[in-house]
């Protein structure tokens, strides 16, 4: 989480962009990140995701083309996405928000990388 301010950024704002498939949002410490739909529900706080505990990662696999279809407020602090394949589990901080967008570079290789080992596709 390097960068994240004590306390955690809080979001200015949070547009949908539809037709590009993008989720963008603006934190209070001027950082701005564009988030591709399919970024986000490959690395969905969800359980069924990300498992309950470290090695039960559940590699997502043909999302290239997944659309978020509703950004829900949950409180003050998240928002939960419903993608057009039918999640909708987990909820997204603005600190786990803030945390892809600083890492989304990393994070995307990564998960490159992974699909290759495991001989799996975007696509399918």
């Amino acid at each position: 989480m390097a960068g994240l301010k004590k306390g955690g950024a809080q979001p200015l704002e949070l547009c949908l962009h539809t037709r590009t498939r993008v989720l963008e949002i603006s934190f209070d410490d001027g950082k701005r990140f564009e988030l591709p739909s399919e970024y986000l529900r490959v690395y969905s706080p969800s359980a069924e995701v990300r498992g309950h505990g470290a090695g039960q990662e559940v590699l997502q696999t043909g999302k290239r083309h997944v659309a978020i279809t509703a950004v829900e407020p949950v409180g003050q602090y998240a928002v939960k996405l419903v993608f057009d394949d039918g999640h909708d589990s987990g909820l997204y901080s603005w600190d786990y928000l803030y945390e892809l967008g600083q890492g989304q570079a990393d994070n995307w290789q990564a998960y490159l990388d992974r699909l290759e080992a495991a001989g799996a596709s975007r696509d399918q």
